[in-house]
């Protein structure tokens, strides 16, 4: 990466881009504040925590990222390219933003230190904050609005403070955002040629699914996808069967990798999960019988039986690939409130999977979403086969915009990005 992203802002540059940039644009820059006293002078530090609204801060701050546009449309291609164009504009004017000094680390609400002031000055510069002609240094309710936005926007844990997170996401340098930008436009300009009316999209970097209906959102979903070293594949193909209640048939990988391992920590691992083994002939194996000091193991069949231990939840949706990969439910809920969540080894967990099984299965008939509970709870195991096939595509956008000119950015987990990566084998 070139040096010119290390570049300070100078007044003189940050003027002449407020100049070029109107406040409405995504990416407006802000001249350099000149320092006075502020009415916030007056308050205690208690009386600004309480006086702000941060739950209403959060809902703005969503409310202008989960808009109807799918991340995948031809909407989105046409967006990235005017973010593109105010990146360029910027990065041609100012050469980069400032990147963050140790101590913007950890501000938070209330606070009074002069490095409030930069993160308001970048804050404006990224859109997240309107400009401002002075700037205090006093980390008010308008920055508490403007970190969340920032959050929300790069898929961040919503709490309004610099913690470590968003203060990575603070150091990433102009260019890089700009790179990030023009490869998923030319990504999602091949990828959007396949969409048709009715569709869902697995978007790996940001860990999320959204069920698409003329070319509106109608279902936004936390997911769980692969982890760097068993990635999800990058797919198109279509749903076309609901499993509840599953068994889970243990992938080889994982028997090799993970299991056992797992038996020799604790050789009651499988009778805790209700894993049980079969050979090739469908006899079931004591977990007593097998080496576990050796690869044995991969030769037989591990199967963990329906219920609420098991890995696959309450419901798999089957989808057509080569790599035996699904989406499925979890009976580990808390991934979903993490800011990173790559733990899968391919497939991929579904936050609220009842919604958007009930979606799926609309043209079968008497599948709402009570009916899907009600078969979860039965505890039965039942397959479905859609009447009329869903197309769904994994992919990997790590940028994108919507129509009121909001950026979002994800990390580039899978290094497609680093390795200049927009063409896949779907």
């Amino acid at each position: 990466m070139s040096g010119a992203w290390l570049m300070r802002l100078s007044r003189r540059r940050l003027l002449r881009s407020m100049a070029s940039f109107g406040a409405a644009l995504t990416l407006p820059a802000v001249a350099r504040a000149q320092e006075h006293d502020s009415i916030w002078d007056m308050f205690s530090n208690k009386r600004v925590m309480r006086d702000i609204d941060r739950d209403g801060n959060t809902a703005t701050a969503l409310g202008l990222i989960e808009t109807i546009e799918p991340i995948l449309s031809y909407d989105t291609a046409y967006n990235l390219q005017l973010a593109i164009q105010n990146y360029e504009q910027f990065v041609a004017v100012n050469g980069s933003w400032e990147l963050p000094e140790r101590e913007v680390f950890g501000l938070m609400l209330g606070e009074r230190r002069k490095q409030v002031k930069y993160l308001k000055r970048r804050l404006m510069i990224n859109g997240d904050m309107a400009v401002e002609e002075r700037i205090n240094d006093t980390f008010d309710e308008k920055l508490d609005a403007a970190v969340r936005l920032f959050q929300a926007r790069h898929g961040l844990i919503i709490n309004g403070h610099v913690d470590e997170p968003t203060f990575y996401a603070l150091s990433v340098p102009t260019d890089y955002r700009l790179n990030q930008l023009r490869l998923n436009a030319m990504r999602i300009e091949q990828w959007a040629s396949a969409l048709s009316d009715r569709y869902v999209v697995v978007n790996i970097p940001a860990a999320t699914i959204e069920a698409v209906e003329a070319s509106a959102v109608v279902l936004r979903h936390t997911a769980v996808v692969g982890k760097a070293d068993r990635q999800t594949p990058i797919l198109n193909s279509k749903v076309h069967q609901i499993k509840f209640n599953p068994y889970w048939t243990v992938p080889k990988s994982i028997i090799r990798r993970d299991l056992i391992k797992y038996m020799n920590e604790d050789p009651e691992y499988l009778t805790k999960f209700r894993i049980r083994i079969f050979d090739g002939k469908g006899n079931e194996l004591a977990p007593t019988s097998i080496n576990w000091q050796t690869e044995e193991a991969v030769q037989y069949t591990f199967r963990q039986d329906p219920g609420a231990e098991n890995s696959l939840g309450r419901c798999k949706i089957d989808f057509y690939n080569k790599y035996d990969v699904y989406l499925h439910d979890t009976p580990q809920k808390g991934l979903f409130g993490e800011n990173a969540r790559f733990y899968s080894s391919g497939c991929v967990r579904v936050d609220g999977i009842d919604n958007l099984v009930a979606w799926l299965l609309r043209d079968n008939g008497g599948w709402d979403v009570p009916a899907v509970q009600s078969a979860f709870e039965s505890g039965e195991r039942k397959e479905v086969p859609l009447n009329n096939q869903v197309p769904i595509h994994t992919t990997y956008i790590t940028a994108w915009a919507n129509r009121q000119g909001t950026v979002s950015f994800r990390d580039d987990v899978y290094l497609f990005d680093a390795a200049g990566k927009v063409t896949f084998e779907t």
